[in-house]
């Protein structure tokens, strides 16, 4: 392809976004297509992934003409989508049942029986002390294989969202590497991609699940790499050249670091919305309690991903906001400013859905503590604010513990919009803040792997170097990070001691 274009695909939990860059960044437009989850039963959320297909083929060609470029100037397409959002396809490649999206969490007894497994490959989740999520994908295969065996006998191929959209956009069934090594508990950290050594095979055979690994695609693409080319299907599906070569993405929150400009060791990303994603990059391995990884290779070759997430942030925030009765932040934001670090001794624990991490406890509930009559509407949304930094901040605490030290800090999402929200979580964290031009992290993610695909860069570091550029940074106020110090140890006090209170209670 002779184009300067390239085209960037979301795969979210609530609709598919396309993207257009030129190849230095630049975004013309983007277009965005909902479909639907269905729920049906507590726990379960299903969406049919023809609807994904579908949405894809609107979403690509609205954001071509709304760019006022031709199809024919388009030099590649990368797609990332949601992670484990598991699909059982037959030798077609169509889909047996409806997948089982990220938030699906009906595996949760197979999770413990993940577990109780003992192998070397759970070193991952909190150094092998850690739960493992009923998200991810072995928990989920297994769940159909002792639940629906049918299916899961008929099954051909067993894998995600990603996968399923690379093959019917190119005819070639391959995996990511950042999805099989940041979900599927696959190694590279001594071995080469590509290699059956990197398949959890042990762990497999403790399950009895080792028919998994011959339903898996075990061709694994690193990212930026070309999968294929547009097949004449897909590109008449799309409105787009056959031939337009089609890229390896991954997670959307991975990617997401791509687009913020993490690539480097010591860079952090924390990607916000309804909840928080800690993602950093080492040079070296190592496993820990309260985190998630490191994942070899998952992002950069030779690098390592660690892991942190919070399940409710700006969740709560909103939760709050609606029960106010306000129709947006800025009230809200503005009575907050007034309010010292600290809020008068009012602490907000941000467990309202569970803890992630550092605990992986889905039982753990919010709190709040040290409420008085002083206290008015602006103590209680500011003391939330600060307990979801707090949060952030014991998950940095549980990486500097085990050799990691966030040194800058890279912000997307939600919390970029209040300017409290960022000096808030600088000042607890003592830690600069950055925020970026773009602040459509995936997509712009996508975009760059997208044009390394296309031969424009040599690496994904390189674009990162062009396309990716700094807007603003927060510094953290000294003396409030000191002030702030008593109220974050009360904060991390709060939950072995309401711990001890609800072991009884049923939710």
């Amino acid at each position: 392809m002779s184009g300067n274009f390239v085209i960037g695909v979301d795969g979210g939990t609530e609709s598919i976004r396309a993207g257009v860059f030129d190849k230095i960044g630049t975004p013309l437009a983007h277009s965005s297509t909902n479909y639907q989850t269905n729920f049906p039963y507590p726990g379960w959320a299903e969406q049919d992934p023809r609807d994904w297909w579908k949405g894809l083929a609107v979403s690509v060609r609205k954001a071509v003409q709304e760019s006022g470029i031709s199809a024919e100037e388009v030099s590649a397409l990368t797609v990332d989508t949601t992670c484990c959002s598991v699909v059982a396809l037959d030798e077609s490649g169509d889909p047996l049942r409806p997948a089982l999206i990220w938030m699906d969490v009906r595996s949760d007894k197979q999770a413990v029986q993940v577990a109780e497994c003992e192998d070397p490959a759970l070193l991952v989740n909190g150094n092998g002390k850690g739960p493992v999520s009923a998200e991810w994908m072995i928990p989920k295969a297994l769940w159909l294989k002792q639940n629906e065996v049918e299916i899961f006998c008929k099954a051909v191929t067993i894998c995600e969202y990603q996968d399923y959209l690379n093959f019917h956009l190119t005819g070639r069934l391959v995996s990511s590497i950042n999805n099989v090594s940041t979900r599927w508990h696959f190694d590279f950290s001594e071995d080469k991609v590509g290699s059956k050594k990197s398949v959890p095979n042990s762990l497999l055979e403790k399950l009895d699940l080792n028919d998994l690994a011959e339903k898996w695609p075990l061709e694994v693409i690193r990212l930026g790499e070309v999968i294929g080319e547009l097949t004449s299907e897909a590109a008449e599906h799309l409105g787009l050249p056959v031939g337009i070569p089609v890229v390896q993405g991954g997670a959307d929150a991975q990617i997401g670091m791509i687009g913020l400009g993490v690539v480097k060791p010591g860079s952090l990303a924390l990607i916000t919305g309804s909840s928080h994603l800690q993602l950093g990059l080492s040079e070296k391995p190592f496993h820990g309690e309260g985190i998630w990884g490191t994942y070899a290779d998952a992002l950069i070759p030779g690098l390592y991903t660690v892991e942190g997430g919070q399940t409710s942030t700006g969740s709560v925030i909103n939760w709050l906001k609606n029960l106010f009765g306000e129709n947006d932040y800025s009230s809200l934001n503005k009575d907050a400013q007034d309010i010292p670090p600290g809020s008068e001794g009012l602490i907000v624990q941000d467990h309202f859905q569970g803890n992630r991490t550092p605990y992986t406890d889905p039982r753990s509930r919010g709190a709040v503590h040290g409420i008085s009559l002083k206290h008015s509407r602006a103590h209680i949304f500011r003391a939330s604010i600060e307990g979801v930094a707090f949060g952030s901040e014991l998950i940095f605490e549980s990486m500097r513990e085990n050799g990691f030290q966030p040194e800058n800090i890279v912000i997307s999402g939600g919390a970029t919009r209040s300017k409290l929200w960022l000096q808030i979580h600088a000042d607890v964290s003592n830690v600069p803040i950055t925020l970026t031009k773009n602040p459509d992290a995936p997509l712009l993610g996508c975009a760059i792997l997208s044009a390394v695909g296309a031969g424009f860069y040599r690496d994904i570091p390189s674009a990162v170097e062009t396309m990716v550029e700094i807007d603003s940074i927060v510094e953290p106020s000294t003396e409030c990070h000191e002030a702030y110090k008593p109220f974050f140890e009360s904060y991390k006090k709060t939950y072995s001691a309401l711990r001890k209170t609800r072991n009884n209670l049923k939710d």
